[in-house]
């Protein structure tokens, strides 16, 4: 359902006033009182910290330095969209086997190859931002033609596929690496399905803590695996500034990351349409805006050592279950999230989790990616009785899973750049075949 502009920007200036409301749906230029504010922005703290967490580890980048950068462009899409589209942005997973190609990331401690992967990451900013300006110009509707839903699944779900080897390899190092990352996967999954209220919403950190939990009881404590050393954390001060590191610009790792672009546009147009749902009002005149300043943000993030971000689906979640979208609990998390990235303490308390627990952790969310394609074929009700869709969507899956690899002279396209290319192009190539033969 979509309203006119309405009388939230009637005569405000750039920012809403954000009137108070104590009950009922918040809409975004509402706000609670301040208490409650505070403790709906600590929710939405701990709603992005599970995936803000745990890519920056996939990618053996800094959790405090992404942590720190997903607060800073949280701040940046709030300025640049006047403070009237609620969303908090976090570290994607669409980065992660871009990352872990370019860089060849072996998936365990620091990535050696940091400054390459944040040079692609910049890239993928760049590319993102041009396609920002042009639909800010030219609307939306070109990138709906370029990437319908049958494109945007094929692609998602060969992101998810490509990451499966990763994923396994995490937990194959021994017998007791594989359980504890198997009973990983089995708390998140009953957590999901049966914990109670919020905390159904938050599987991914809960699944991390049982785990931590169960390694340190069965390592440290009966002695079954390597014990979690805890000498980094007890060391590491509460304050202090986080590990920054610049980029490097390399074309082979910017043409290989840049394509994620493409998965970030329609991840946020997605998300922009179901917070307009959800409010009732259109949001789509803020689309552009939105898109540039995740673009902005993603630049902003890799140039100091931060992953790539995109708007969350987790906070969404939490503005669905509680109808509270006022866009100053945003704020509120963005700074949480800033401080956080100044505690070393913080930091070396997230390295500490065991790499067979990253693993579990790894399973479910690289699933869910993949999985996450067949969530957007059947809301979109794709038809694959068209060959059009069913070839596009056959293609990009094994051109993703099984890594297929394209060099053009100096330029190496790997399985993630070939499936999206190339269901892009396949598509609209099967199409324009199919339009003269047409009913």
């Amino acid at each position: 359902m979509a309203t006119a502009s309405g009388s939230d920007e009637q005569a405000q200036g750039y920012f809403p006033r954000w009137t108070l409301k104590t009950s009922g749906v918040i809409m975004p230029e509402e706000r609670l009182p301040w208490g409650q504010t505070v403790v709906s922005g600590l929710q939405h703290c701990v709603a992005m910290s599970g995936s803000t967490i745990i890519a920056p580890l996939l990618m053996g980048f800094d959790p405090n330095v992404a942590v720190l950068f997903s607060g800073v462009g949280t701040l940046i899409f709030f300025v640049i969209v006047a403070g009237r589209v609620p969303s908090y942005l976090g570290s994607s997973f669409a980065f992660i086997a871009v990352v872990i190609a370019a860089t060849g990331y072996a998936g365990q401690g620091p990535n050696p190859n940091i400054s390459v992967a944040l040079g692609g990451i910049v890239g993928a900013g760049v590319l993102y931002g041009l396609i920002s300006l042009v639909v800010m110009w030219s609307g939306v509707g070109w990138v709906e033609r370029l990437l319908p839903p049958a494109v945007t699944g094929a692609v998602v779900a060969a992101i998810g596929l490509n990451l499966a080897p990763v994923a396994v390899k995490a937990v194959s190092a021994g017998a007791f690496d594989t359980w504890i990352g198997l009973a990983t996967v089995l708390i998140i999954g009953v957590v999901a399905v049966a914990a109670p209220g919020l905390w159904r919403r938050l599987p991914i950190i809960v699944g991390a803590i049982g785990g931590y939990l169960l390694y340190l009881l069965f390592a440290n404590a009966l002695g079954f695996g390597k014990p979690i050393d805890f000498a980094q954390l007890a060391a590491a001060p509460w304050f202090g500034l986080p590990s920054f590191t610049a980029p490097t610009f390399q074309a082979d790792a910017i043409f290989l990351i840049a394509p994620v672009a493409v998965i970030l546009v329609a991840e946020n147009l997605g998300h922009i349409k179901a917070v307009g749902a959800m409010t009732g009002r259109s949001l789509d005149r803020y689309l552009g805006r939105a898109l540039f300043a995740d673009s902005l943000a993603t630049i902003v993030a890799a140039s100091g050592g931060g992953t790539g971000v995109t708007t969350y689906a987790e906070n969404i979640g939490v503005m669905a279950a509680t109808k509270v979208y006022s866009t100053l609990l945003f704020a509120f998390a963005a700074l949480v999230s800033i401080l956080l990235g100044f505690s070393p303490k913080f930091g070396a308390l997230i390295l500490s989790i065991p790499g067979p627990v990253i693993g579990g952790l790894s399973i479910v969310l690289f699933g869910l990616i993949a999985a996450m394609a067949g969530r957007i074929w059947v809301e979109n009700k794709v038809d694959f009785a068209d060959p059009a869709n069913f070839i596009t969507v056959a293609v990009a899956l094994i051109a993703g899973a099984g890594d297929l690899t394209l060099k053009f002279g100096a330029f190496t396209i790997g399985g993630i750049g070939t499936a999206t290319f190339g269901a892009i192009i396949l598509y609209q190539i099967l199409t324009l075949t199919r339009a003269p033969h047409a009913d």
